[in-house]
């Protein structure tokens, strides 16, 4: 168990490091293109790296609630629903953590997820459905797995890679933007053809540097998928309880009406539920790890 969430840790501090550089990369690129000088290229990387971590900030404050507003979530209190609000309870005095609220989402698919920014300003929100259809240790095998989403600072982490790709995209279509309609007049004294190049390759980066950040995006996500089914099972102390509800989230092909591409990412489950095509092709852009490595993980913990 504790070897599946330090290999998971370690995946994890790997792609977030990769992640880093190739926005490094991206920025020096790009200022070295519309610059023409290694000066201005790193003066306009130290630009983007502050407007980067002011986007990030702002996306960091504001995507807790803006999800749950999205997903038409409703916050519940005890009262409503003693069940799930003790279970909840139970498992952050298991965890050492402050008790997020409870959201509950009237929806007959099968899902959950938890937002916010940190442990004292975190959501947890499951749909109608889930909570129907859940036996007591499965609905703790849930909310032990949103939580560790909370504990390991996913949320936080979620919130600021969105805001890195949005930054790399919205950035490629400026630089593509400027180089086609700049033409001949972006010529420099001493441009010729070393400058030439640079374009070139700027421009090609700019073209495939969504992709590439979208696709480490997913990778992160997955491994934060994996540690917290880990995280989760550690919780509880039986994988089983997460392996059970898994299975049933996995058998429900209903989507989730208030979920969207912006969204997904944040569900124990895609909750789109259309994918179509090529397997191999979806694979690669999912937000999630195929449910049946998550279930062959949670069952090789138990053993």
């Amino acid at each position: 168990m504790y070897n599946q969430i330090d290999q998971n840790k370690s995946n994890t501090r790997i792609l977030m490091y990769l992640f880093i550089f190739f926005i490094t990369i991206i920025g020096y690129v790009f200022g070295l293109a519309w610059t023409g000088s290694d000066e201005g290229a790193i003066g306009l990387m130290g630009i983007l790296g502050i407007f980067a971590i002011i986007y990030a900030l702002i996306s960091y404050y504001a995507a807790g609630k803006m999800t749950l507003a999205i997903s038409h979530a409703k916050e519940i209190k005890k009262v409503d629903n003693p069940t799930l609000y003790r279970t909840v309870e139970n498992l952050c005095i298991a965890s050492g953590l402050p008790t997020p609220k409870i959201y509950l989402i009237d929806d007959t698919a099968l899902n959950a997820f938890a937002t916010g920014r940190d442990p004292n300003h975190a959501a947890v929100a499951i749909t109608k459905g889930l909570l129907d259809k859940l036996e007591k240790v499965e609905l703790e095998g849930v909310m032990a797995h949103e939580l560790s989403h909370i504990k390991n600072y996913d949320i936080r982490l979620q919130s600021i890679t969105v805001a890195l790709v949005g930054l790399i995209a919205l950035l490629s279509d400026v630089f593509l933007r400027s180089m086609f309609y700049s033409g001949r007049n972006r010529r420099r004294s001493g441009g010729g053809k070393g400058n030439a190049i640079v374009i070139i390759i700027g421009i090609i980066l700019a073209i495939l540097s969504p992709i590439i950040a979208k696709l480490m995006h997913l990778a992160l996500s997955r491994q934060r998928e994996y540690l917290a089914d880990a995280s989760g099972a550690m919780i509880t102390r039986y994988p089983e309880g997460l392996v059970r509800a898994l299975q049933k989230i996995s058998a429900d092909t209903e989507p989730l009406e208030v979920a969207n591409k912006a969204t997904a990412h944040l569900y124990i489950e895609n909750p789109l539920r259309n994918e179509k095509g090529m397997k191999w092709l979806n694979g690669l852009f999912s937000t999630h790890p195929p449910m049946a490595d998550r279930i062959a993980r949670l069952n090789g913990m138990g053993a």
